[in-house]
């Protein structure tokens, strides 16, 4: 199990996705000596799809719970896929048998068509109802599994595959010319989506003989102390020096989704200050400290100081990756940088390829 072509990990839409230098990760991690290793800002899994194919115990992480299901999906899972009867007797739900019809409601005209609004009101209501529970004997992973096909069908069909801004109008607008996306893919009904991942999942699913779990909690939170990791990867969220940092802000490009994962209690997360309705700013109140990421950059290194620790990062962010080697040396005997050429989606550094670069800033 240890290609590493990237036609072996799960594809994404995931804003600051490591998908396309997974190699080179582990070019530089593959020399180091661990069996353990904690994915702590775990995102799209793909790392801790590199560590699981590797054949390590590991720990994936993230603050959003969404991500969490993720990673419960294709991480922790060794073993359960979703059959095609699950599949087509998830897809087989009743239109009229989910009342609240809430997305419909609430979200009308901002990411998604009525009809397509109401097709994930449904699914989602069938996914939670407890008779189809048990007739399909739906476990956790199979839950899991369906919810990671909602997920990525829900990105494929959004422009920029974010849901930071109201902008339905750019797949309902005729006429106009578009240099980005595909309207094709945006239109392409859900249910054609949600079988293609739905099986994409099952496709990624093995067991590598070692246990592996999946975490949703801060960072800041996570017990190191009766658990030993050998190695940390921090993929953190990165905060350009200048700009907005908009996209920095993973709740409110990927709140729809967090909203999917915890449907039932949506209604109660939501800002109603915002047009887009997001959650409140509260949500994740013991994350990164934006006024003093320096800070919580020291909080990490210090708490798991007695791991290996690799960091994740590009050039042009605050605190510099010369801040953050010399803060890692305050814990660590050995660091060093690594970097290789990347071109980012959706942030190309101004059109200078110099800056164009990931970084792995190590502390052995």
């Amino acid at each position: 199990m240890n290609e590493i072509e990237s036609k072996h990990y799960p594809s994404t839409r995931y804003q600051g996705s490591k998908r396309k230098i997974l190699h080179w990760i582990n070019t530089i991690v593959k020399d180091f000596e661990f069996d353990s290793v904690l994915d702590g800002f775990g995102g799209t899994a793909s790392v801790s799809y590199l560590f699981k194919r590797l054949g390590k115990s590991v720990t994936y992480n993230d603050a959003l719970n969404f991500n969490h299901i993720i990673g419960k999906a294709i991480i922790e899972n060794s073993k359960t896929k979703l059959t095609d009867i699950d599949i087509e007797k998830l897809l087989a739900f009743n239109n009229e048998k989910n009342k609240s019809r809430f997305i419909e409601k609430t979200f009308k005209g901002i990411y998604y068509l009525d009809e397509e609004n109401k097709w994930l009101d449904n699914i989602i209501n069938e996914l939670n109802t407890v008779e189809l529970t048990r007739y399909l004997k739906l476990n956790e992973y199979k839950k899991a599994l369906a919810h990671y096909a909602i997920f990525q069908s829900c990105l494929i069909k959004r422009p920029f595959n974010l849901f930071h801004r109201r902008n339905l109008s750019l797949r309902t607008n005729v006429g106009i010319e578009r240099s980005f996306g595909n309207k094709i893919s945006w239109d392409r009904p859900f249910e054609v989506y949600f079988r293609k991942f739905a099986k994409e999942a099952n496709s990624f699913i093995f067991n590598n003989g070692k246990q592996c779990h999946s975490l949703n909690q801060s960072i800041f939170s996570i017990d190191n102390e009766n658990i030993c990791y050998d190695l940390i990867y921090l993929d953190p969220p990165y905060f350009k020096k200048k700009g907005s940092n908009e996209t920095s802000d993973y709740l409110r490009c990927y709140h729809f989704l967090e909203g999917i994962s915890k449907y039932e209690c949506w209604p109660e997360l939501i800002d109603e200050n915002t047009i887009n309705k997001r959650f409140h700013k509260n949500y994740l109140a013991d994350e990164f400290n934006t006024k003093n990421i320096l800070l919580s950059f020291e909080r990490i290194f210090e708490k798991f100081q007695d791991s290996i620790i690799v960091v994740s990062y590009k050039y042009g962010g605050t605190p510099s990756i010369e801040q953050l080697e010399r803060l890692l040396k305050k814990f660590k005997k050995r660091t060093c940088k690594k970097s290789v050429h990347y071109k980012y989606a959706l942030n190309h550094q101004n059109g200078d390829m110099k800056f164009n670069r990931e970084y792995l800033i190590i502390g052995q």
